[in-house]
C-alpha cells in the first residue's frame, strides 16, 4: 500500500474518532440546552452550551493520545496547545468569571493550567491502572 495513502486513511479515521468523540457530548449537551430555552431556563442555556462546546474540543482533542509513534511529552504539549487555543477563550467569554483586567484573564489562566494539570494526573493515572 502507497504510503500517501495508508497516511491518508489513518488520518481520516483520527478525524472521524475526534468528531465522534466531540460530536456526541456535544449533541447531546446541545439537545439540553435546547430544551431548557424551550422551557424558559434562559439563564441555564449559555451555561449548557459553553459546557457542551468544551466537551465538544476535550472530546476531540483526546484522540492525540492515539498517535502511538508520539512521545507521551510531544501528544500532552499539543494536546495542552489545542486546549489553550479551543478552552481558554471559551472560559474567558464564558460569562462564568469576572474579567475587569488582564489579571482577571491570568488567573483563569491559572486556573486553566491547574485544572489541567490535575485532569492530566488522573488519567495518566487511571491509564496505567487500567492499561489504557
Amino acid at each position: 500500500m502507497n504510503k500517501n495513502i495508508f497516511f491518508e486513511r489513518r488520518l481520516e479515521i483520527l478525524v472521524m474518532n475526534a468528531l465522534l468523540r466531540g460530536g456526541i457530548p456535544f449533541i447531546i449537551m446541545s439537545g439540553i440546552a435546547l430544551l431548557l430555552y424551550f422551557q424558559g431556563k434562559y439563564s441555564d442555556v449559555k451555561g449548557t452550551f459553553v459546557a457542551s462546546l468544551i466537551a465538544f474540543f476535550v472530546g476531540a482533542a483526546s484522540i492525540i493520545y492515539n498517535i502511538e509513534h508520539w512521545s507521551l511529552i510531544k501528544r500532552s504539549g499539543v494536546h495542552f496547545i489545542i486546549m489553550l487555543i479551543t478552552i481558554y477563550p471559551i472560559l474567558l467569554l464564558s460569562g462564568w468569571f469576572t474579567i475587569a483586567s488582564v489579571f482577571d484573564a491570568v488567573k483563569i489562566f491559572i486556573l486553566f493550567a491547574f485544572v489541567g494539570i490535575i485532569l492530566w494526573s488522573l488519567f495518566f493515572i487511571l491509564a496505567r491502572i487500567f492499561s489504557w
